[in-house]
């Protein structure tokens, strides 16, 4: 066996860093999509709202502040009528308030649909947190069925602190429903 000399060493040195950096620019590529949500959630990033337990909701002092919310519903690609049961509610800052939203079929085959989210103006995102909420999972509604999905939510009253938010007096909830398309998931 020969030894390599020191061209064909810096050779293959470049060689190796250039296929582990391919192989690392493969796994940033699947990797984006969930860390970029795990980062929108954790930071309220892009109006982003922050999920929360129960016991966490419990802890939060309620102000004598109030600040309106206001409830935008929509849907693309489905024969529903969905819209919120109030357009906007006054609620004091760091209570949990419930808003509902309507969603009926009016088709006459059962279809399954899925919500998505935001909160505007996008730097509330990170104090309007949710409790419970019906957005992320599919919701089939049968032929001429009507429902009522409640959101259980509260702003922060870290909102009140914050230089970029404490002059927001109005907070956007906006819901989106999309179809949900059986055949993309191998069903």
């Amino acid at each position: 066996m020969t030894a390599m000399t020191q061209p064909q060493k810096s050779n293959l040195k470049t060689g190796l860093l250039a296929g582990g950096l391919a192989v690392a620019m493969v796994g940033v590529g699947f990797a984006a999509v969930p860390l970029y949500r795990i980062f929108c959630q954790v930071t309220g990033f892009g109006g982003t709202t922050m999920r929360v337990s129960e016991a966490q909701a419990a802890t939060i002092p309620v102000s004598n502040q109030t600040i309106v919310v206001r409830f935008d519903a929509n849907q693309r690609g489905l024969p529903w009528e969905f819209k919120p049961e109030r357009p906007t509610d006054t609620v004091s800052i760091g209570a949990r308030d419930l808003s509902v939203f309507i969603a009926e079929n009016l088709s006459d085959q059962p279809i399954k649909g899925m919500a998505t989210f935001n909160v505007s103006p996008a730097q509330a995102g990170k104090y309007f947190n949710k409790v419970q909420c019906f957005c992320f999972t599919e919701q089939t509604l049968q032929p001429k069925q009507r429902v009522r999905m409640p959101v259980l939510y509260y702003v922060d009253p870290k909102i009140m602190t914050d230089p970029d938010t404490k002059d927001i007096e109005e907070i956007t909830l906006s819901y989106t429903f999309y179809p949900v398309d059986d055949a993309d998931k191998g069903s």
